[in-house]
Parts: structure tokens; sequence; C-alpha cells
């Protein structure tokens, strides 16, 4: 209800801004920038004189800078590699101008690297916070969905219980699962469901995808433990269409397509879906007791047989752009469903053959961006959703399954009988207000509202009361900060955020002692804490720069966490929030000999030290895994990258973490005595790990227009306890790991049309995950890509 009202509020506060905006009469001017070839050149600087307007032009060398006073002005191209180019011109009382400009390069060599002319991603990276962004458009001809690629930058792992669409465990710099948090265009996907998952989105929807470790900006309002990840989709205002379609081993089927278009009177219509599939039924090496022999067969190849997975997804988004009252105002829905037949537990010792999960999602939104409300720097965005979709849990079965696909008799199913379909009746609500004082001072307010209610029932168990208890979460994070820049040499930041949560919730008990008697009591828990932080960056030359942050973080439990998943998670309703000391530094440095050799260096030292951490582990009978708090963990590491490339023909880097992972917790439970974990390495979670990449460039390959790019990926990661180290003898560990992947991209027509073909897993090597879940071997895979832009 909350969220309802919340949704209707915006709606209409949108319309008193529209209705009050109209009296604004400021002008807009965009264009494209061209070479003298009349190729579009992205990434370029776009000033207007005497105001701190700006733009970057996009892939199609288009900008837009929006609230320009009439009268006569002048604006400053720049570019890396071109001639600084300036044109003036007129513009009147609520004009539309387009300038078509044409900039000349530059045949002088660039002794300095540029501050101007920089990407989108070059410029999320100069922030003082800790921050990596990918370029994603640069991966649109690959297989990759979005786990994947976040899987190749420093300080990430990202770990997968199987194939396509499997639980995924994602882990920066030490900290995993939900301690990461992950936004879509700023707004947190908490509630986005099992069909809307990173691992089953694919590259193409991403524009870029920014890491922040460690310190997260006010302007991303959550509740983050040690770092965020913000998936920025495409803001193209101008009308384009990217479809494409790619198939490979395990009968996998992935298909995308992206469309815009928006008229001259900014009128805009969004269209972004996407399908996969696949059976997952990969090779296995597992060890097998045939059930109707009793014999025992170790280290067995054997396929998966029930892990067939399927999903479909669509995000349109209706509404205005480039207005004087609204920048941006979108009326959107997010509809999907997905199908995962469920093959294994926590660990490969236990098999299903049947048991599956269904689940859809059906998501309102609205979205309004203004700049410069009602005064000259002050800029305003809110944005809010409510998911009305479901999930059911479907174990009718009464069979016990090897993974030879034999089966005897089991106790009504083959873990827990039933067919529970629920809905979480989640939904956010997020505000940002930005106020730019000047050049030198400006502040953030944000605020982010987030409900859960959980309600379901089981066909199977009508009367059961269980099914009718509370599992309630209310949670508000309201952030204040300040920024002053100095110059282009030198930024600070500072914030504070206030973590606010109520958790309510039944617990079962017996009443009289008989057998089968069980009453629930209602419980409520509460949380309010206050976390600050501070980041800057120096640029000691042009070409280096160093960063530094700290943030006193909470993370507060999350719904799943609390309440369960219904498959392999269960739920701890005792879980505390967690909380941690991040402490960052980096630095940065950029290097070229002449303009054919360029290099790059990015080094991050880190250090967590984190009280009732909350970690994974296994059940007490194993089956599931569960959370529970840690007292205290300390993390102390390292993570860099070095990079090079040869003209526009050769590009190759690698990238290396370590992450010293501890348990700091000397007394548990009261106990005089030392616990015996005390300083151990946290066991599942990998500690040294790495990535190496190189692609070679060949352009105007059998026809001008045409180009063929092959590449090659490495991935290292070094072995890892699998539980608590124990006794020498008694230890089990992950074994070290390697991975390669390869592909041949060919572009045509200046990439209208693109092939691709990868081999991942390259000499299909095994590998491992979460608790020695085996991943995919040696497979292969074809993308066909149609892209056109207008």
């Amino acid at each position: 209800m909350y969220i309802r009202k919340l949704l209707l509020t915006s709606i209409l506060l949108s319309l008193a801004v529209f209705s009050f905006a109209q009296q604004i009469n400021n002008a807009v001017i965009s264009g494209y920038l061209k070479d003298a070839s009349g190729s579009p050149i992205p990434g370029a600087s776009v000033k207007l004189h005497h105001t701190s307007a700006n733009a970057i032009s996009n892939t199609d060398g288009f900008f837009s800078i929006r609230n320009v006073h009439p009268g006569k002005h002048i604006v400053t191209v720049s570019a890396v590699g071109f001639k600084t180019k300036e044109q003036s011109f007129d513009v009147k009382s609520g004009e539309e101008k387009m300038l078509n400009i044409t900039i000349e390069q530059s045949i002088s060599e660039i002794n300095t690297v540029s501050v101007i002319g920089r990407s989108a991603s070059q410029e999320v990276n100069r922030q003082a916070y800790n921050v990596t962004a990918i370029d994603a458009k640069k991966l649109y001809n690959s297989t990759l969905d979005l786990s994947h690629a976040l899987d190749r930058v420093s300080g990430i792992r990202v770990r997968e219980d199987g194939g396509l669409g499997s639980r995924m465990n994602f882990s920066l710099n030490g900290f995993t699962g939900r301690q990461v948090k992950f936004f879509l265009d700023g707004v947190p996907m908490d509630n986005f469901g099992s069909s809307f998952q990173l691992n089953n989105i694919p590259i193409n929807l991403a524009e870029r995808v920014e890491v922040y470790k460690g310190v997260v900006p006010i302007w991303l309002g959550s509740d983050a433990l040690g770092g965020a990840i913000n998936i920025v989709t495409g803001n193209n205002q101008h009308s384009y269409l990217d479809a494409s379609y790619s198939f490979g081993s395990f009968n996998t089927h992935r298909s995308t397509l992206n469309a815009g278009y928006t008229a001259k009177s900014g009128f805009t219509v969004q269209v972004n879906a996407f399908q996969n599939y696949s059976d997952n039924n990969y090779r296995v090496r597992v060890n097998v007791a045939d059930l109707k022999t009793g014999e025992y067969y170790p280290r067995q190849w054997v396929r998966r047989f029930h892990d067939t997975y399927h999903n479909e997804t669509i995000i349109a988004n209706v509404g205005v752009v480039g207005k004087k009252y609204a920048d941006k105002l979108l009326f959107g829905i997010t509809m999907g469903r997905n199908y995962a037949e469920i093959q294994t537990g926590a660990r490969m010792v236990s098999v299903f053959g049947n048991w599956h999960r269904r689940g859809d999602i059906i998501m309102p939104s609205v979205k309004y961006q203004v700049k410069d409300l009602f005064i000259k720097g002050l800029n305003f965005s809110l944005t809010g959703n409510y998911n009305f979709g479901h999930e059911q849990n479907i174990d009718t079965v009464n069979r016990r399954y090897n993974w030879f696909q034999q089966y005897e008799p089991n106790n009504g199913a083959e873990r827990e009988r039933s067919m529970y379909k629920f809905s979480n009746n989640n939904g956010i609500g997020a505000a940002n207000l930005s106020y730019k004082i000047n050049d030198h001072h400006s502040f953030v307010l944000n605020d982010v509202y987030n409900t859960f209610n959980r309600k379901g029932k089981d066909e199977l168990f009508p009367v059961d009361e269980k099914y009718d208890q509370p599992r309630k979460v209310s949670k508000n994070i309201l952030g204040l900060g300040y920024k002053f820049d100095y110059s282009d040499k030198w930024n600070t930041s500072v914030f504070v955020k206030n973590y606010a949560q109520r958790n309510r919730f039944s617990q079962s008990y017996n009443p009289s002692g008989n057998w089968g008697d069980v009453a629930y009591k209602a419980l409520e828990t509460t949380f309010n804490k206050l976390g600050y932080g501070i980041a800057t960056t120096y640029f000691l030359l042009p070409a280096l720069q160093l960063k530094t942050s700290y943030e006193k973080s909470y993370r507060l439990p999350e719904t799943e966490e609390l309440f369960g998943d219904m498959i392999n998670l269960e739920g701890n309703t005792d879980l505390k929030p967690e909380t941690s000391n991040n402490f960052n530094f980096g630095v940065n440095y950029q290097a070229h000999i002449r303009e054919d050799h360029r290099f790059s260096f990015d080094a991050n030292f880190l250090y967590r030290d984190a009280k009732d951490f909350i970690r994974p582990m296994l059940n007490p009978n194993q089956t599931k895994q569960t959370n529970g708090n840690l007292a205290a963990v300390t993390n102390m590491g390292l993570d860099g990258e070095v990079r090079y490339s040869f003209r526009q023909l050769f590009t190759a880097g690698v990238n290396l973490t370590y992450q010293n992972l501890r348990n700091n917790t000397e007394f548990e439970d009261g106990q005089k005595n030392r616990s015996p974990l005390y300083r151990d390495r946290i066991p599942n979670m990998p500690y040294l790990f790495g990535n190496a990449d190189a692609s070679l460039f060949f352009k105007n390959v059998f026809k001008k227009g045409n180009n063929l790019t092959l590449g090659y990926n490495f991935l290292y990661v070094h072995a890892y306890y699998l539980s608590w180290p124990g006794q020498a003898e008694e230890k089990l560990e992950i074994p070290r790991q390697f991975c390669q992947d390869v592909n041949l991209v060919y572009s045509l027509a200046n990439g209208r049309y693109n092939v691709s073909v990868e081999c991942k897993n390259l000499v299909d090597n095994r590998l491992y995950d979460n608790f020695t879940l085996q991943k995919p071997g040696r497979a292969f895979y074809a993308k066909l890509r149609y892209f056109i832009s207008k």
C-alpha cells in the first residue's frame, strides 16, 4: 500500500513540476561530432563558454546540452587526437538547436594525458571513490552476460552453482553475496526477483558497468557493506535497433532486442527484451552408489539430467525526454518469467530428478529526472517500482535419485514436499536531490525506502498455519553528502548515512509439550545505525592519480537471509546487522611512448575490519546453505591491473587480486579458551585469483569497413579451503583452477552486421565454485548481431 501511494505521489509530483516548469523558456542544443571522413567521434568534450554546462558525445558522436539561456553562445569541442574547435551560435527562447560540427585530427604529438575528451567510463574512473568502469559496448558482440563480464575485473569473483541460470555468489574484495549491492541506473535491484538476475542479463543491456569497491557514493542509497555494482543502461536520445541471437553447447540459446525511438518532440519509446534457454546437460565427475546393487562407483563421468533453465524478460518504457519540465519522464513495465529445474543441493552428493521452480515478475515503474529545478544547479530525480511477481517451489515426487538417474521411493518428496507459491510483494522508492552551488561546492540528499511482505500458500497443506505467519521487512537509507571540487587536480567528498530496518516475523513453539502441538508467537526486531565516510583524489600529474577513501558502513540482513529462498538457502531470523570499517588507497598512472605504445597501471590497497560478519555456511545436515554471524573478520588485500596497447592493432592486460580474509574472533560464545579457528583463513572464499586477456584487431578485412578481432582470456584461481582447516590430515580444499576462453569477431559495414564465435574453457579443465559444485567444461558458442542507429 505504501509503495502504491508512493507511485501515485511521484506521478502527481511529476505533473506539478510539469506545470511549473512550462514557464521556463531555456533552449536545448544538440548535435553530432564527426571527423573529416564523416565518422562519428565518441567521448569528445563539449563545453559552453562562461557556464558549467557540458556534455560528452556518445558512440554516435551525439551530444546534448539543456537549459541554455537565449542569446549568443560559444561551444568548445575537444577530443584526444583532434584539434580543439570553437563554434559560435545564436539560440532563441525555447528553441531546440542542432549543431553539426566537424573537427580535424591533430598530427602533433600529445605529451600528456588530456583531461578532456574522455569517455563516460573514463570520467567515472576519475572519481575519488575506488571505482572501475567497464565499457560494456566493447563486449556487445560477445556471448557474455553481465556477471561473466564482471568476473574479469580485479577484485571480483563470480561463483555459480552450475550452468546458465544457476544460483550465483558474487564476491568483491572479500565481501560476498548481499554484502555487495546491485543497482540499475542508480536504483537498487533488491526486488527484481529470480527472473532478472545478474547472470541472466545480457551484456547488451548495459552501456557501462560501474564497480565501486569498499566505499559507495551517497547517491547510490543503500546499505552495501563492501561495494556496489551500478549497471548504466543506454540513455540514447535517438532511434536505434540492436538485435542478437546466440546458440551453443548444452542446447543453449540466447537472444536480445534493444530498440528505441525518440521523436523531435521528445516523445520516446524504449524496449529491452532478452531470452535465455539451456539444458545445462554438461558432464560432471562424481562418486555414485548403485541404488539397486549398493555397489560403489568412484569418480564417474555422468551428465546432468535435470537442470533445464529458461527465462524471458521484457522492459518497456514510454515518456518524454529533453523537455524543459523534465530531462526524463518515463512510465515503464518490466515483465518476465523463468523456469529452473534443480539438479543438486548445496553439494554434489544431493541429486534431484523432478524438483523445480517457477517465477514471474510484473513490475510497473516511474522515473523522473530534471535539471535546474526552480534554480540553476538544483537537480532532482525520483524513481519508484513495485514487484507483483510470484515464485513457486514444486517438489511432489516421492523419489530419491542418484547420478545414474536411478531412483527409489522416498518419504513423500525429494526433499520437502511442497507446492508453495508465494509473492514477496516488495517495492522501492528512491529520491535524489543535488545542488551545485558553484564550481567548487555541491550537496546531495538521497533517500531510499524498501518494503517487503512475503505471502503464500501451499495447496498440498491448505490449513498449515506456518504459511500465514508474517514475514515483513521495511528499510530506509537516508544519506547526506558534500563535495568540494578545488580544480581538475583535487576533489573531496564527505557523507553521512542513517540505516533503519524493522523486521516482523513469528517463531514456532510447543505450548503443551505434546507431540505435534505447534503455536506461533509474533516477534519484531528493529535496527537504527549511523554511518559516515570520506573520499578524496589528487592528480600529482595529469597522468598520475592518487585516491583514498574510508567508510564506516553497515549492512542490514536481507530478506532471503532472514527467511530463506525456499530452495537451497535456509533462513536465519537471528542474524544481526554487520558493520565494517573500510579503508582504500589507490594509484593510477597512464603513460605512452609517442602515440604508438600506451600503458596504464592501476593498483589498490584495501583493509576491512568487519564485525558481526554475515557469511554463508552449510546447515547441520549439509543439505542447504544458511548464513551466520562471525564476531570479527579482517581483510587486508591488494588488487592491480596493467594494460598495454599498440596503436589500434593490439591490446593486452593482466590483473591480480590477493585478499587475506581472516577470522578475528578470539573468544566465541563467552568461552574462556581461545577459539581454535582464531586467525584462520575464512573458508569457501577464493583469496588469490586473476585474469589475463589479449586482443588483435585487423581493419578493412576483405572490404573497407569490415573488421576482424581475435581475443583470448585466461582465468586463474588458487586453491582454497572448502571448510575450516582443522587438523592437517582433515583439510579439504577446492583445487587450483585454470580457464581459457578464445573468441573471433567479424564486423561488417562498420559494425552493422556482426558474427562471433567463442570457445569457453578451451582445454576442458574441471571448474568448481561454491562447496565444490561443478561448472561446465569446454563449450562452443556463436552469435549473430545486427545494429543500426539514426
